[in-house]
């Protein structure tokens, strides 16, 4: 009995300390600023309609560092970013709204805005002030790069 209650209270220790460091990497990305939530895709699928519709999305916290922006997994525990994108490689092929199984998959208010990145096809989900802000970033490169907004 004793060590049933030492396992069950072991366990629910792991748990809550799980949820903790969650919490706590978040705030610390969190914390310089210049974050959104934000949905990618990577090598995303050429036609929308397509059966991989709701498929390969993950969710995730973006944050703009200089001319990069950095992509981190919600659910991870590593420090560093799982995807970065420089101004200069992104450009901006289109945006939509989510379609059948994306509803389900995405934020609510999310558009989905379709890139390129250094030849790979990727999408992010952003609410409107996300994207608003997000196209502001890409057109108020330095003079001299190039940017491709459509």
């Amino acid at each position: 009995m004793v060590l049933a209650l030492t396992v069950c209270g072991s366990v629910i220790a792991l748990v809550v300390v799980g949820l903790f460091v969650f919490g706590l990497r978040r705030r610390l990305i969190q914390r310089s600023g210049g974050t959104f939530d934000c949905s990618l895709r990577w090598e995303a699928p050429e036609k929308p309609g397509s059966d991989e519709n709701g498929k390969g999305w993950g969710y995730g916290v973006a944050r703009y560092n200089g001319d990069r922006i950095e992509w981190y997994r919600v659910f991870s525990y590593s420090p560093r970013p799982r995807r970065v994108l420089e101004r200069s490689s992104i450009e901006v092929a289109g945006r939509r709204t989510p379609e059948g199984e994306e509803e389900m998959a995405l934020l609510s208010d999310a558009v989905i805005l379709a890139c390129l990145h250094r030849g790979t096809r990727l999408e992010l989900a952003m609410s409107d002030d996300a994207l608003t802000g997000f196209l502001a970033w890409l057109e108020a490169a330095p003079p001299g790069q190039r940017v491709n907004v459509a």
